[in-house]
């Protein structure tokens, strides 16, 4: 067996000892004669599973003791409504950020609740840069304030946390979540699919703080209530148990990496050496303002698009699949999470410069 550096958007790379643990508990986990994804989830033994993995990630983001820690399905899709049905609160509506593609879905999805109100949005209409924090237009009695602080199809990250005041700040952070230290204190919610940083697809994460809940529309189903969920343990209904129960073993994997701290350090130089492989010949091009371009999805287009299906051939040879861009936008995009060695992307490094030296 060949492991290829798998550069795909998501689901995407795991760590490799991550998955050979799994595929070692697979049959029988710690002697129960039994595989996780066979267990009930109200078994002693998976809810010793659960409680590590929310024990670790509440370590991991120190995440204080104020802050309710769900584990819950439907993606951030399923949050783009979970969230006004639970923090609008008798108000009218919310102010969106709208950097990239998927915090233009969110604010569309508001609309089934409430007035979803575009605080602020690139003036050219084309996503390649953070607006001024001056720039944005906040109601000060808004519901909630929601960002997209990484939009993974355009490759553009917000290096801040915006200062809105005592309005709630909420967060899609699907893929940039456990990338970099964060302070939740300065969040009143934060939610997160698995699938980039974390796991597999099937769970989503989200993290609240207390006052926030308990006030949700009365049409709001009973999974998607931040209460109810909260109240049950995130085991109102059966949870993607297997998905939990591999995101346990990423929390642990970070940890024994150096947490965080050293997880932000990695991904960060990472980051550095694609871009200096794009900045430092014209064969390539990254179209975001530098100081708002994403350490996790890193995109980029070939001087000549004619040349994009070689290069993606070859790249798939060389065992660096998954580099094809969004369909919305097109030209590459190289998705480095956490579980992506700092070798995978020396290796893209050098792929890329012999393409552009050979077919330049």
């Amino acid at each position: 067996m060949t492991r290829v550096f798998n550069f795909s958007a998501g689901p995407a790379t795991l760590p490799l000892s991550v998955l050979q643990q799994v595929q070692s508990e697979l049959l029988d986990w710690h002697g129960s004669g039994m595989s996780v994804m066979e267990m009930s989830h109200r078994d002693k033994d998976f809810m010793s599973i659960a409680a590590e993995a929310e024990k670790d990630l509440r370590e991991l983001l120190g995440v204080p003791a104020n802050y309710k820690v769900l584990f819950m399905q439907g993606g951030a899709m399923g949050q783009f409504s979970a969230v006004p049905m639970n923090l609008l609160r008798g108000k009218s509506g919310a102010d969106y950020v709208v950097t990239g593609s998927w915090g233009a879905k969110a604010v569309k999805e508001i609309a089934r609740y409430g007035k979803g109100s575009v605080a602020a949005k690139p003036a050219n209409g084309k996503f390649t840069h953070i607006p001024e924090r001056s720039s944005w237009k906040l109601d000060p009695d808004a519901a909630y304030v929601h960002y997209t602080p990484n939009e993974t199809i355009e490759g553009v990250e917000f290096a801040w946390v915006p200062d809105v005041g005592a309005v709630p700040l909420v967060a899609d952070f699907s893929s940039t979540f456990l990338s970099r230290p964060l302070e939740v204190s300065k969040f009143g919610l934060i939610y997160a699919g698995a699938q980039k940083n974390a796991g597999p697809a099937g769970i989503t994460m989200v993290i609240v703080r207390d006052d926030l809940l308990g006030q949700a529309l009365p049409a709001t189903p009973s999974v998607f209530d931040y209460m109810q969920v909260s109240d049950n343990e995130s085991m109102l209904n059966t949870p993607s148990c297997f998905a939990w129960y591999v995101c346990g073993l990423v929390f642990k994997w970070l940890k024994s990496e150096g947490g965080l701290t050293a997880m932000g350090e990695l991904n960060q130089r990472k980051a550095a050496l694609l871009y200096e492989a794009i900045d430092s010949q014209p064969f390539y091009h990254n179209p975001v303002a530098r100081q708002d371009r994403s350490w996790m999805n890193v995109v980029f287009t070939l001087a000549d698009p004619a040349l994009d299906a070689d290069f993606l051939k070859g790249a798939v040879k060389a065992g660096l699949p998954g580099l094809k861009g969004h369909r919305s936008v097109g030209g590459m995009r190289a998705s480095i999470y956490n579980a992506m060695p700092e070798a995978g992307v020396l290796t893209l490094v050098d792929y890329m410069k012999e393409f552009a030296r050979t077919r330049a």
